[in-house]
């Protein structure tokens, strides 16, 4: 019973490890979430003031969306590389 739990508890471990973004990786993560945030705003307003249609607003926010997953893995890459 005893090899069962330190086996989990070394497997748990290594999970919380391997889960851990680089610091590149989080900068640029938050940042992402940062930007995605702004536009998704600046749409829904633009749309509320009828300057763009639902679809347009849609479209920025996929953007938008890509951008911050391309930030996310060029940070990801970033970290790997050291």
């Amino acid at each position: 019973m005893k090899k069962i739990i330190a086996f989990a508890s070394a497997a748990v471990l290594g999970l919380g490890v391997a889960a851990c973004d680089g610091a590149n990786e989080e900068a640029a993560e938050d940042a992402a979430e940062e930007m995605e945030e702004a536009v998704e705003e600046a749409a829904d307003a633009m749309e509320d003031a009828g300057e763009i249609t639902e679809a347009e607003a849609d479209a920025m926010v996929d953007e938008a969306e890509a951008a911050g997953e391309a930030m996310e893995d060029a940070g990801e890459a970033m970290d790997e590389a050291k």
